[in-house]
């Protein structure tokens, strides 16, 4: 039981709690996930089982769609809607129809972007909303993100529904409270609910509950799968030998991450560079 399953994350779930689930119920010790979606945040969670766990590093870096509702008129300390309101301030509805979809449109590109004090980024060791708990201000740095998309759904009593498609680090209850300043007002992030992660889509996902022994292979993608647009390079017995055992291979490749077989048997990874193949992640050292 080696792969990835796309979870649906329904409210009230933490991330950890989809991995301390799905371990329970698939009797699997070895499960994770790629990318932490808040308890009031729905929607696409890739979780990693049994050796799919190796391949994390190839995941995380991967480009997000959200669907959001931006809330305006309230600012909450957190930024979403698990906070108090901790300022209120007029909505100037005429103003806001006339200029939300050029201020939407303003934020497309790359720039940088202040994260919120209720974050697990870390400052000198310690994650950002241990200090927001404790009630100490800390120096907040810009990270370099790109936004690539922003598609307005509705806007209807205060609330801006949109669709946005971000790459990662992206902080969406930060986008909110900027797009509510530029907007004249204040806003937090009321709804959010992830569409897809890289290639894996909300269509694709599954329900936990909707998970069990009997059913699992249904919805796993295997590993050979995931990597199906990764070129691969085969290798003969002598060679893998050598391979598993740390030996970088001359190989005449374009430098990159290659899926390894030998005999038609999927192996694992391996990496080149400057014309040497080395071993990367091993999924099996059995030929047959």
């Amino acid at each position: 039981m080696d792969g990835i399953i796309v979870i649906n994350k329904e409210k009230e779930y933490t991330s950890h709690d989809v991995v301390a689930k799905l371990k329970k119920k698939l009797n699997i010790s070895k499960v994770g996930h790629t990318g932490t979606l808040d308890p009031n945040a729905t929607g696409v969670l890739p979780i990693l089982i049994g050796k799919g766990t190796k391949f994390s590093k190839y995941l995380i870096n991967h480009d997000k769609i959200y669907e959001v509702q931006l809330e305006l008129g309230k600012k909450t300390d957190t930024a979403d809607v698990e906070g108090k309101i901790i300022e209120e301030k007029k909505v100037d509805e005429k103003y806001i129809k006339e200029n939300l979809l050029q201020v939407l449109a303003s934020f497309v590109g790359k720039q940088e972007q202040i994260p919120p004090m209720y974050s697990a980024i870390k400052k000198n060791g310690k994650k950002l909303y241990e200090y927001a708990r404790a009630g100490e201000k800390v120096e907040l740095e810009a990270r370099k993100i790109e936004i690539y998309k922003i598609d307005l759904n509705k806007y209807d009593k205060n609330i801006i529904s949109f669709i946005v498609s971000c790459s990662k680090g992206t902080y969406i209850r930060s986008l909110c409270e900027d797009i509510a300043e530029k907007l004249n007002t204040v806003g937090y992030m009321k709804n959010l609910k992830r569409l897809q992660v890289g290639e894996f889509n909300i269509k694709d996902a599954v329900y936990i509950d909707d998970i069990n022994l009997e059913n699992v292979d249904e919805h796993l993608i295997t590993l050979e799968e995931l990597l199906k647009r990764t070129e691969s390079i085969s290798l003969n017995e002598k060679k893998l030998k050598l391979f598993l055992n740390g030996v970088q291979l001359t190989c005449n490749n374009n430098d990159g991450l290659y899926k390894i077989y030998v005999a038609n048997k999927f192996i694992g990874t391996g990496t080149i560079k400057k014309g040497l193949l080395k071993r990367d992640i091993i999924i099996s050292k059995e030929v047959c």
